[in-house]
């Protein structure tokens, strides 16, 4: 029979924000898969959990995932957990998650602490919709491809960023998005947690660039739609016309696309092109 996979949330920073499930689960389980060995043995020392340990970070991610297929598949119920929130999510764990659904294992959650969510409840910003992006690019040219293509994106978004690239980060997401509201979280959970908010502008002239960095974005006022409507209804009637005919729209439905543009009775603009 076939051993259970647990994708395990640790603490963001305060020990305390550890589960009781989560708990049980290490000290139950034959082994433990870790980001880091070493720092999650601070933390099962802190709990006086002693379990075997096995590395599984992102440059060995499918060597090991092999083991531990081959251990899980023997019977062994094994935790994988990253240094801090939830394996998966900006953190190694995909892996493995695929391919114990391949091989039947049963893939069991324990749900715990995540920045991100912490981050932008805290924020002011929407929480009805949300977008996140997680690290962008370390490239300034596909950091700034990224960017352009949530550019009008009227969703909360949610950006990780480590402190040595923040200034240079928060720079380029003003100049491809504008002089966004922005809330930026800093070292959530621990002493020197932080929220600081306001324009980037303004949150560059003051900001901190230590401590893991969360950034929340307002989304846009308007969509992609919104704007190219907008550009539309500056222009005369046969230029609006000539738009559409040129993306191969028959009469008809360039009088609807118009109207509808421009919030009139189709009658209207039927009669203007009569």
């Amino acid at each position: 029979m076939n051993g259970d996979l647990y994708i395990v949330a640790t603490p963001i920073g305060n020990l305390e924000d550890i589960t009781l499930r989560a708990l049980n689960v290490l000290k139950n389980v034959d082994l433990i898969a870790a980001e880091d060995t070493r720092h999650t043995l601070k933390l099962l020392n802190h709990f006086e959990i002693i379990k075997p340990l096995i590395s599984y970070y992102r440059e060995n991610e499918k060597i090991k995932s092999d083991i531990i297929i081959e251990k899980l598949l023997k019977g062994d119920n094994i935790a994988v957990v990253s240094d801090a929130g939830t394996p998966g999510i900006s953190d190694p764990g995909e892996e493995i998650i695929r391919k114990a659904i391949e091989n039947n294992v049963r893939v069991i959650p324990i749900p715990g602490a995540c920045a991100a969510i912490n981050a932008l409840i805290c924020s002011g910003f929407s929480t009805k919709e949300f977008l996140f992006i997680g690290f962008l690019s370390t490239k300034r040219s596909e950091k700034i491809d990224k960017l352009e293509e949530i550019k009008y994106e009227t969703r909360t978004l949610i950006i990780y960023e480590a402190p040595h690239k923040l200034e240079n980060t928060l720079n380029i997401i003003m100049e491809v998005l504008g002089d966004r509201k922005i809330c930026l979280a800093r070292e959530i959970t621990k002493i020197h947690e932080s929220f600081e908010r306001g324009r980037i502008s303004e949150i560059l002239k003051r900001a901190e660039y230590r401590g893991e960095c969360i950034i929340i974005i307002e989304g846009a006022t308007k969509n992609e739609k919104d704007i190219e409507v907008e550009n539309l209804n500056r222009l005369n009637l046969e230029e609006h016309y000539n738009y559409y005919k040129e993306k191969g729209f028959d009469k008809k439905d360039i009088i609807k696309k118009i109207a509808k543009d421009r919030n009139v009775n189709k009658n209207e603009i039927y009669k203007y092109f009569i």
